[in-house]
């Protein structure tokens, strides 16, 4: 197995991990049925991020917590969520790829999904407790709160909490569909 080296790595990695986020079972709606997402459209973007940030290329140009931050205003995303596009990200690198890019591409995962998420539950949790205030929505408990990459089935389920309910098709596996 070859280490990542270039565009081409940069564009397999991203579309296989696609290909199995999109399905994951607890968070394939997130990008199907809440972003709509455009693969057409974000895959060449995504790869650029990636191959910027793994190769240098300087050929990403954009925000990549905004559109995060869209997504956290029609869904509120929880740490179970980003525990798994990071059990995803890392399974998919390993599957592909070995080497010290691989590794760096990673550990970049790693601290993006911890910064995204510390971020994002700060604002719900300043969201929700406002709303608890008026008697609208309840804050976010501890157990929703804790985080582990390697998440059981119980803990992620309490990290997705209320998010999954209504869309009974997703299922809140670590290791996703089997």
């Amino acid at each position: 197995m070859d280490d990542i080296t270039s565009s081409a790595d940069c564009a397999r990695l991203v579309r296989a991990f696609y290909e199995r986020a999109l399905t994951d079972e607890v968070i394939g709606f997130l990008f199907t049925d809440v972003a709509h997402l455009d693969l057409d459209e974000h895959l060449p973007r995504i790869t650029r991020f990636w191959e910027t940030v793994l190769l240098g290329a300087r050929s990403y140009g954009g925000g990549a917590f905004a559109p995060h931050l869209r997504l956290n205003a029609q869904v509120p995303l929880r740490r179970g969520h980003f525990a798994r596009w990071l059990w995803l990200w890392t399974d998919t690198v390993d599957r592909l790829f070995c080497g010290p890019v691989a590794e760096e591409a990673k550990a970049h995962a790693d601290r993006v999904a911890n910064a995204f998420s510390a971020r994002i539950e700060a604002i719900n949790e300043r969201r929700d407790g406002a709303a608890d205030q008026s008697g609208q929505l309840t804050p976010v408990s501890s157990s929703e709160s804790d985080h582990s990459a390697a998440a059981t089935t119980s803990s992620l389920a309490a990290l997705l909490g209320p998010t999954i309910v209504g869309v009974p098709r997703h299922s809140p596996s670590p290791l996703g569909p089997t």
